[in-house]
């Protein structure tokens, strides 16, 4: 491992890819930047690097052309199974057990979970729930989805399995054109986070006939893997507690971002069927886990959060 560099030598440089779908004009850019002056205290010179395809950026950190990146959960999960598990269909509710969860993570102890080879998630952040956005409101049931095309992350196992789970039919697309593809109309639906809504114009696919169904289906998060060896041992666990303290900031630009959402675009599920949509992503998520694409111990985890924020759930007597 390098040594820290004394306040007599160059600092340390270091390149860091920083995915965001709108580019350096982004907020994820944006916040990435108030890491900076953080990082030259500690001796390490960080020079960004703006991607607004997120494949090209975990491509080039993985051939060493970046010594960190900043990717979505789903994208992290080839560098770390357990961080790449924290984005489960259902596994994460609402912000409390989002919370409590980074606040888990973030503690000196959860490294181990957070290394896997050269490789350390460094940071997680909230990117806030994800949300099915539809361009007709009349498709508000898991029996309407039959047939309908769904903008899907094809590198993503679990959103191809559930939306084959429901019937729907998969539209392979990623990050740089689901947003294009549910636009202009050439699927039905598109799932994303309310942080996505303005910046991507999803808007113009939503209007006039279509609507955002208010019910988490997950929840995304954005995290900062870097290759070990470029950086002193402590580097991962400086990220991390300045991440805790910029998570108030984040769930900011979340609820602006939600509020932006009009009232009567919002699509609000009956009570009833909430508990059948928890049912049936529990049984997605358990047969992912089955499979190997999820870490047992991250859903073991966030199950014991959900269970701790509202032991009345049906799996917390199991």
């Amino acid at each position: 491992m390098p040594a820290l560099a004394q306040s007599d030598q160059q600092p340390l440089e270091r390149s860091f890819c920083v995915f965001d779908p709108v580019g350096a004009n982004g907020p994820l850019f944006a916040i990435t930047k108030t890491f900076q002056p953080v990082a030259l205290r500690e001796g390490i010179k960080l020079n960004l690097r703006a991607y607004t395809d997120e494949k090209v950026a975990a491509e080039d950190f993985k051939a060493g052309q970046c010594d960190a990146v900043l990717l979505t959960g789903t994208r992290a999960r080839e560098f770390n199974r357990f961080t790449g598990s924290l984005e489960a269909m259902g596994a994460v509710p609402g912000e409390e057990e989002m919370r409590l969860l980074y606040n888990t993570l973030a503690q000196p102890n959860a490294r181990q979970f957070l290394i896997n080879g050269n490789y350390e998630v460094a940071g997680v952040f909230p990117g806030g729930a994800v949300y099915l956005h539809t361009r007709d409101r009349a498709i508000d049931t898991v029996e309407e989805l039959q047939g309908k095309k769904v903008a899907t992350l094809d590198f993503d196992e679990a959103s191809l399995r559930m939306v084959r789970h429901v019937g729907a039919s998969v539209v392979g697309s990623n990050s740089a054109n689901f947003a294009g593809k549910f636009n202009n109309g050439s699927v039905d639906l598109a799932y994303a986070p309310a942080v996505a809504y303005t910046p991507l114009e999803l808007y113009k696919g939503v209007s006039p006939n279509g609507g955002v169904f208010k019910y988490a289906l997950a929840y995304m998060n954005f995290q900062v893997i870097i290759h070990r060896d470029r950086f002193p041992d402590n580097a991962g666990q400086m990220v991390r507690d300045e991440s805790a303290k910029r998570i108030d900031q984040a769930y900011d630009i979340i609820a602006q971002a939600e509020s932006e959402i009009p009232e009567d675009v919002w699509m609000l599920p009956p009570e009833d069927d909430v508990a059948e949509y928890d049912k049936m992503l529990r049984e997605v998520r358990l047969s992912l886990l089955e499979d190997g694409v999820y870490d047992e111990r991250a859903i073991r985890l966030m199950k014991a959060i959900r269970c701790r924020v509202d032991g009345s759930r049906a799996e917390c007597s199991s």
